[in-house]
């Protein structure tokens, strides 16, 4: 396999395209988060810290989800499980991933030298939280809550309630649609004893709950628009915006037609991320 080859299969392990998600919320929290407009080293820096963080922790999650990976038809295909790429080179990138996120908070400030081993910490906890809780969906949305807080520690060195509301907004918005993406694993996740909200709950039960958890980020989002000072009508109007692309996600689940996940779960919610992050820019500009 030559290196191309490999570099794409590293990104397919780590499904790089799926920053998208996290990336535009990230660069939106510093448009509505910032005091002075940062450096651009800086802004770097925080886009580097994501990215790194990310990987590691996708990686963490193919590395510890391996022995189930193997045993789910959905999943038998992947890269990790085919053999495509090693066990030990998982671990090289889990590695080097840690270490380059650790290495870019230096560059920031202390503060956020000293939260990423939190940040670690949670990225690893994420993939084992399956195994004891029927709520992993909220520690993965811990980690995002975790987001717009670093980036407040970045540029401000504290924690302000805007940044509490944004990172309540994206850990309800995550978990919200991590709890729609575990459907479709809900016959083997019954079967091996892997827990969620619908293994516990039930299908029908899991979706409603999806749905109060994305009302939660729409609240939230709200209230950010209400306490921050910079932003005006036109990032109001984009909620509704916004509203309507989470009103038709949920939309195409059913519960009993589970077939537009995939479209619900990378299609739409990229479209809200990036919404999102066209709004602000609008609103910031105009």
């Amino acid at each position: 396999m030559n290196l191309k080859d490999k570099l794409i299969n590293y990104a397919e392990l780590v499904k790089f395209e799926h920053t998208i998600f996290a990336l535009p919320f990230a660069l939106a929290s510093i448009l509505i988060l910032y005091k002075s407009f940062p450096s651009w080293w800086k802004i770097f820096w925080i886009v580097f810290a994501l990215v790194s963080a990310r990987t590691a922790g996708m990686a963490l999650n193919r590395l510890i989800d391996l022995p189930i990976d193997e045993k789910n038809p959905r999943t038998k295909n992947w890269v990790h499980v085919s053999g495509k790429v090693k066990k030990h080179e998982i671990i090289i990138i889990i590695i080097i991933s840690c270490l380059l996120f650790v290495v870019s908070t230096l560059f920031i400030n202390l503060y956020a030298f000293l939260l990423s081993p939190v940040v670690i910490f949670l990225l690893w906890l994420y993939p084992y939280s399956k195994r004891f809780t029927n709520f992993p969906h909220l520690v993965l949305g811990l980690v995002y809550f975790l987001i717009p807080i670093g980036v407040d520690i970045a540029l401000n060195e504290r924690i302000s309630l805007l940044s509490v509301l944004l990172g309540t907004a994206m850990a309800f918005w995550v978990a919200g649609f991590d709890i729609l993406y575990s459907l479709q694993d809900y016959e083997f996740d019954k079967q091996y004893n892997i827990k969620s909200v619908a293994v516990r709950f039930g299908i029908e039960s899991a979706i409603i709950l999806s749905r109060l958890f994305h009302a939660i980020t729409f609240l939230s989002l709200v209230f950010v628009g209400f306490v921050s000072h910079k932003l005006g009508y036109i990032y109001f109007i984009g909620l509704l915006v916004l509203a309507g692309f989470l009103v038709y996600e949920h939309s195409l689940i059913k519960p009993h037609d589970l077939s537009k996940i995939n479209k619900a779960f990378f299609t739409v919610n990229g479209y809200i991320s990036m919404i999102f992050l066209v709004v602000v820019i609008l609103d910031r500009l105009l």
